[in-house]
């Protein structure tokens, strides 16, 4: 494996930082999945009020574990079954309020400051609600929950993501409700699901409509399946955005002497600064790669594409922000500069309006990186 250099001051030894200070940094999430985020506790709780009995334990903390477990088990029944259990106790309005405030307190607690956070609403009318109506209860939810973090000390603000499942033929229908609520906190479109034999072409007039209304989309790419649906992402439909886009690693070539060369797409993908969407833990999960030390994070990073680090599914993954930045910084040895590279580009990479993106890293990510870099300079013994 190729020795990952970490980016550091000319001269200056690198500072490793600390678990607490990776918890106290602030961070930007781009790819997170309603759904794969609850807390086992809630999962329990909203069972219990829907008569839901599916589940295979109403131990919180054994559920946990459960859900991790299976992730873990390289069954793809098994991972899939997991979304079963969260979907059928988010069937109400009263549900997806809770679920969503939750989450925006648990990634604000985690340092998160801002978050696109997605979720697919036709997953959710089970039990009678309209599309309008889930979207409508999970705005409120993020609402309150961004009110209850700042009670707590803590800022963030949430954008959502309104999904289409791409096996699915409602892709149309699901593009125009996020493009009907982009003035209610809906900032941007996607479609995720199996990519094998589900091309995102598939989904070509929702995507058309998309660029006619001047809205904003991201497309799972290039996870499961690889270059090609990495191109039909960006040169067929048209993707501001990556999900994933790992498997962009299969058009470099590193050569014994460390010579590093670009295909066409790679080099069209970092030189046109298209983001990738990267969730390291979630990418060991499905295979698309084996360990966090041999990850395309680290030489991805290293070649300057626009990188970002996500969590994919906090439930499943047993994971958080701080806990990604955490593996990577023991893989790569990172500093707080590379994390803040990273969170920089993830807020370059929002789908808010430029104004808020720039001061929402001038104002915010900054000044609160810049704090953590000079706390060395007061330790004792520095």
């Amino acid at each position: 494996m190729e020795k990952q250099i970490p980016v550091t001051t000319a001269g200056a030894a690198p500072r490793i930082p600390t678990p607490e200070q990776i918890a106290r940094a602030p961070k930007v999430l781009l790819h997170d999945h309603l759904d794969g985020g609850l807390r086992p506790e809630t999962v329990v709780e909203l069972a219990a009020a829907v008569g839901y009995e599916g589940l295979p334990t109403t131990d919180a903390k054994e559920l946990g574990e459960w859900f991790r477990e299976a992730a873990d088990s390289g069954s793809l029944v098994r991972y899939l079954e997991t979304f079963a259990h969260t979907c059928a106790v988010m069937q109400t309005r009263e549900a997806l309020i809770k679920v969503a405030a939750d989450c925006a307190e648990d990634l604000a607690a985690d340092g998160v400051v801002y978050a696109e956070v997605r979720y697919a609403p036709e997953q959710h009318l089970e039990r009678g609600l309209t599309l309008d109506e889930v979207v409508e209860a999970v705005q409120e939810g993020f609402r309150l929950g961004e009110a209850n973090a700042r009670a707590a000390g803590h800022r963030i603000r949430i954008g959502t993501l309104i999904t289409a499942m791409r096996h699915a033929a409602r892709s149309q229908e699901i593009a125009e409700l996020a493009n009907r609520h982009r003035d209610g906190g809906v900032v941007g479109f996607d479609i995720a699901g199996a990519e094998a034999g589900y091309p995102p072409t598939r989904h070509q007039a929702a995507f058309d409509y998309l660029k006619g209304e001047n809205n904003h989309f991201t497309i799972h790419a290039g996870e499961a399946f690889g270059l090609p649906s990495i191109w039909e992402a960006l040169q067929c439909c048209g993707a501001d955005r990556l999900g994933h886009g790992v498997r962009i690693v299969d058009d470099i070539t590193v050569a014994e002497d460390g010579t590093v060369t670009l295909g066409r797409l790679a080099a069209y993908v970092r030189d046109k600064r298209i983001p990738l969407e990267m969730c390291p833990t979630s990418n060991l999960q499905t295979a698309a790669a084996t360990s966090y030390a041999e990850h395309p994070i680290g030489l991805l990073s290293r070649l300057k594409f626009r990188v970002t680090v996500n969590t994919d599914n906090r439930l499943m993954s047993g994971t958080s922000m701080s806990r990604e930045f955490g593996h990577l910084v023991e893989a790569f040895g990172y500093t707080l500069g590379d994390l803040e590279w990273f969170t920089v580009n993830a807020m370059k990479s929002a789908f808010l309006p430029f104004d808020e993106r720039l001061a929402m890293i001038n104002d915010v990510i900054k000044p609160g990186y810049a704090e953590l870099k000079a706390e060395w300079l007061f330790s004792a013994g520095s």
